[in-house]
C-alpha cells in the first residue's frame, strides 16, 4: 500500500453528480475529505454517507469540501443522492483509475473472502493539494465520518 502522507494529491478528472468535471486543482485553497466506499445504497456504504451528511455543516465552517467516490454511475449516484439527501458531490470512476492512484483499489477480504474491489479509505487533502491524512481501511463505516472531522478540526 502506498504511502500517501506528505505528499501531493495525484491528480483526477471524473464526472460528478452535479454534472461537472471535477480534478483535485478545483480544490486548491479549501481542505477536501475524500471517501472512497464500494457501492451505492448498501448498508455501509449509507451508514457512512449519511454520517457524512450529518456533518457537513460542520465541514463547511472549517472550509471543508466532501466528496464520494465509488465505481458506481451518475444514475446510481443520483438515486442514492435523492433517498439520502446527500448535500455533496459524488464523483463516478468506473475505470477505476481515481481509486488505485489512492490505494482505494485492490485486494480487501469480505467474509472470509479475498476479491478485488474497493477498499473503504478515507484521504484528507490540504488547501497547497498535500495529503494529510490517510485512512487506508476505515473499521466502522457508521464511526468514521466523527473522526475525520475531529481530524481537520486540527488543520
Amino acid at each position: 500500500m502506498t504511502h500517501l502522507e506528505g505528499k501531493k494529491a495525484p491528480n483526477f478528472n471524473l464526472k460528478g453528480s452535479d454534472g461537472k468535471n471535477h480534478t483535485i486543482n478545483d480544490y486548491l485553497g479549501k481542505n477536501v475529505v475524500i471517501y472512497f466506499y464500494p457501492k451505492d445504497n448498501t448498508p455501509g456504504c449509507t451508514k457512512e454517507s449519511c454520517g457524512f451528511r450529518d456533518l457537513n455543516d460542520a465541514f463547511d465552517n472549517h472550509d471543508t469540501i466532501i466528496l464520494g467516490v465509488s465505481k458506481d454511475g451518475l444514475e446510481s449516484h443520483d438515486k442514492f443522492i435523492n433517498d439520502f439527501s446527500l448535500p455533496f458531490v459524488l464523483l463516478s470512476d468506473p475505470d477505476t483509475k481515481m481509486m488505485e492512484k489512492y490505494g482505494a483499489w485492490g485486494e480487501k477480504i469480505l467474509y472470509g473472502k479475498t476479491s478485488i474491489g474497493c477498499i473503504r479509505s478515507t484521504v484528507i487533502v490540504d488547501k497547497n493539494g498535500i495529503i494529510v491524512k490517510h485512512w487506508k481501511k476505515v473499521p466502522k463505516a457508521e464511526a468514521h465520518p466523527q473522526k475525520v472531522f475531529e481530524f481537520v478540526q486540527t488543520l
